[in-house]
C-alpha cells in the first residue's frame, strides 16, 4: 500500500492542490498527521476535503484550538489572532468534527501517525535528544509526526539517534527493519524549514520506503487570500520565506 502521507496543512488551499497534482497516481490512501487549520485563510475548504479524502486525520494543537479556542492562552499573538479568527469562521459542523479528532498514536499498516510525538501530541521534536523519549515510548519501528514543520526525522539504531533530513528529494529512503524511524513529512502549508515550497511524503509500506517530495504552488494567492480576510501580514509575509 502506497500511503500520501500529509501534515500542517494549515488552511493553505493553494499549496494542497499543488501537492495533490504532483503526487497523481504515486499514493493509494492519504493519512494527515494533525493542524488541517490554522494560519490560512481557506479552513472550511480544507476541512472539508480532509474529512472526505483521509483515512486517518490525528488532531493538531490548532485543530483542538480552532474548534474549541482550549489553550489558546499558550499561543503566541499570530497564532492566537489566527486561531479566534478561523474559531468563527468554521462551520459549526466542521467545528464539530475538527473538536473529535484522536490525539494519536494511531496505528495503521505497522506504523503509527502522531502530531507531535508518541510522549505528547503536542512536543516537538526538534533534536535527537527530545526524539530519544520518544523512541523509548514508540510502540512500531515506524512513526510520522508533524507538528515542526520540518521535513525530515530521526533514526534510532543500536540505541543511537541520529537526525536526518532528505539527501535528494524523489530518491527513496529505505527503512531498515533493524532500526527505528520518526519521520516528519513536512508542512503542506506553512514549511519552516527556509524552503517555501509544499512538503510531503509517500511511504510504500511493501517496499518499506519513504519518498520526501517538495513542490511550488501559488504563493501569491495564498498571501492574497490571507490579506484580504484580514489575518495579520506576518503570516502571509512568511509564506514567501518558508520559516
Amino acid at each position: 500500500m502506497r500511503y500520501l502521507i500529509l501534515s500542517d496543512l494549515h488552511a493553505n488551499w493553494e499549496a494542497l492542490t499543488a501537492v495533490l497534482a504532483d503526487a497523481k497516481q504515486r499514493y493509494d490512501t492519504i493519512l494527515c498527521c494533525g493542524d488541517v487549520v490554522g494560519y490560512g485563510a481557506d479552513p472550511n475548504r480544507m476541512t472539508d476535503w480532509v474529512r472526505a479524502n483521509t483515512t486517518i486525520t490525528i488532531r493538531g494543537n490548532h485543530d483542538r484550538a480552532c474548534s474549541s479556542l482550549a489553550g489558546i492562552e499558550w499561543f503566541n499573538p499570530l497564532a492566537q489572532a489566527a486561531t479566534t479568527w478561523t474559531h468563527r469562521e468554521l462551520t459549526a459542523n466542521n467545528r464539530a468534527w475538527l473538536d473529535g479528532l484522536p490525539a494519536g498514536p494511531a496505528e495503521i499498516d505497522g506504523f503509527a501517525m502522531v502530531h507531535g510525538s508518541p510522549v505528547d501530541e503536542d512536543e516537538y521534536l526538534v533534536s535527537p535528544s527530545a526524539a530519544v523519549g520518544a523512541f523509548a515510548l514508540q510502540e512500531t519501528p515506524l512513526t510520522f509526526f508533524g507538528h515542526t514543520h520540518i521535513q525530515g526525522g530521526f533514526e534510532q539504531r543500536r540505541m543511537k539517534v541520529l537526525r536526518f533530513v532528505p539527501a535528494a528529494l524523489g530518491v527513496p529512503v529505505t527503512i531498515d527493519e533493524y532500526a527505528a524511524y520518526l519521520v516528519n513529512p513536512g508542512s503542506v502549508g506553512q514549511p519552516r524549514d527556509n524552503d517555501p515550497r509544499a512538503a510531503y511524503a509517500v511511504y510504500d509500506s511493501a517496499g518499506r520506503t519513504v519518498e520526501f517530495r517538495r513542490v511550488q504552488y501559488d504563493i501569491e494567492t495564498a498571501q492574497e487570500k490571507i490579506v484580504e480576510a484580514g489575518l495579520p501580514l506576518m503570516l502571509a509575509a512568511r509564506l514567501r520565506i518558508g520559516s
